[in-house]
């Protein structure tokens, strides 16, 4: 295996050298590699991570060494990059995230995988990939994962092979998890990119034979992920994604909105009508479900955490199951709203305390996305990518729905990508992930490159 893995390295590196496109296409697409571990030096690494950093240092080798000292005295000339100034408030915070856990090994590699590397990928493709062609490679490479990904969940859901969790992998309680190790990871990956490749979808103005092909291409990928996502019994997921569809009928076109709105309607109309969706439909919305409570509990005891300075530095990278320790309840009792005078009855009935009772483990991050931020990064760290994310969404929608001109669907497909992060992120950890954080670079740099468009064509 180490071999292998070596083999791997050295045809990646090979490859970095002569064609970097080649090999930013490829970290694209192998998202999910970052599960392929290996330690050099006594140093964790990711096959994910290598490509990054062979690939980044290819590229200044090639490009910025030998002309470093014109590209230092060209360097007012040269346009900006796009969310400059918010990316380096980010590396400068988590740095100081690291510090806040006292610069360990784990906050170390926290910092590199979801902070460095991620910024070192928006950095290559604003550079290797910065127009229309390269975003259409991008989109590309971002489909061959999406296929690949969804694909093993399909396969998994036919067969119950690979799922190495035998409640998930049972027929009457399966849940998909692809090449991930749980099903939430397959609708945190593939929901984002669904949006995406709607955009792209509908940006096809072609009626070439090969412009059909990539339509029902595109078309078929995002029905195989909406099937892996459903599979995964992503409830998170598939409500980001009933969110991001219905703002992107509303603002693709005047009769989609209209076509849209009347379905909401309708929607609503018939979840009041019949109580067991009423009662369904509660239930998720206020957290009454088991997860919901086991995740109202967590969220209190995250609040816990933040005493003294620890609102404004929270609990640093990789510092809060430590921090929530001694604030954690080992388990709930839930059900408690369903039940009358559950209390009393739990108290005299030694069968109530044990059906109901569900022991809670400590997880890595919150499970939502601000309380995530505000703990791995603090209150500074938290009011960033609160502003980057509000940026990135009012920009895209902007770029989206031009006064004059057609509308720009790719723009509206990464609007609407994000929707489903902040959406999803309610309720998980969309970002503290290697491949969720180099996908969220991606989708900075793709409107980041839309942006640069948009300024070469005011010149």
């Amino acid at each position: 295996m180490i071999s292998v893995l070596i083999l791997a390295l050295i045809f990646f590196t090979v490859i970095a050298s002569l064609r970097t496109d080649l090999a930013l296409f490829f970290i694209v697409a192998l998202l999910p590699s970052y599960l392929i571990r290996f330690s050099t030096f006594g140093i964790p690494f990711t096959f994910l991570e290598a490509m990054v950093l062979i690939s980044f240092a290819a590229w200044f080798i090639k490009n910025v060494f030998p002309n470093f000292k014109n590209w230092l005295q060209n360097r007012r000339q040269r346009v900006a990059y796009p969310f400059g100034l918010e990316i380096i408030a980010i590396i400068v915070i988590s740095f100081i995230a690291v510090g806040v856990t006292g610069f360990n090994t784990s906050a170390m590699g926290i910092w590199k995988a979801y902070f460095f590397e991620p910024i070192l990928v928006f950095i290559l493709i604003l550079n290797v990939w910065p127009q229309e062609k390269g975003r259409k490679k991008i989109m590309t490479a971002l489909l061959i994962g999406a296929v690949g990904t969804a694909l093993v969940a399909l396969f998994q859901q036919a067969t119950g092979l690979f799922i190495f969790n035998k409640f998930w992998a049972a027929a009457e309680t399966r849940r998909v998890v692809s090449f991930f190790g749980y099903p939430n990871a397959v609708g945190l990956f593939l929901a984002p990119l669904v949006m995406i490749f709607s955009g792209w979808l509908l940006s096809i103005k072609e009626t070439t034979i090969k412009s059909w092909i990539h339509r029902i291409i595109i078309g078929l990928t995002i029905i195989i992920s909406l099937l892996a996502i459903y599979f995964a019994k992503s409830e998170g997921a598939l409500v980001g994604l009933i969110a991001a569809i219905f703002l992107f009928g509303i603002f693709a076109s005047k009769k989609s909105r209209i076509i849209f709105i009347v379905g909401a309607v309708l929607v609503i109309v018939t979840t009041l009508s019949v109580p067991k969706l009423k009662t369904y439909a509660t239930e998720k919305i206020l957290l009454r479900d088991l997860s919901g409570e086991i995740r109202q509990r967590q969220w209190t005891e995250t609040m816990m955490t933040f005493k003294g300075w620890k609102i404004v530095t929270g609990n640093g990278l990789s510092g809060y199951p430590a921090a929530v320790q001694q604030y954690h309840q080992e388990g709930i009792f839930f059900n408690r709203d369903n039940i009358e005078n559950f209390d009393s009855k739990l108290y005299g009935s030694a069968e109530l305390r044990a059906k109901y009772w569900q022991p809670v483990e400590i997880y890595m991050y919150p499970h939502n996305i601000f309380l995530n931020f505000w703990s791995e990064l603090g209150i500074f760290g938290l009011i960033i990518f609160v502003w980057l994310i509000a940026k990135y969404l009012v920009i895209s929608l902007k770029i989206a729905l031009p006064k004059n001109g057609p509308k720009n669907y790719l723009a509206l497909g990464l609007f609407s990508a994000m929707i489903v992060i902040v959406i999803h992120g309610l309720v998980d950890v969309p970002y503290f992930k290697n491949d969720l954080s180099i996908m969220f670079f991606i989708f900075l740099a793709l409107l980041g490159s839309l942006m640069l468009d948009n300024q070469i064509k005011k010149i």
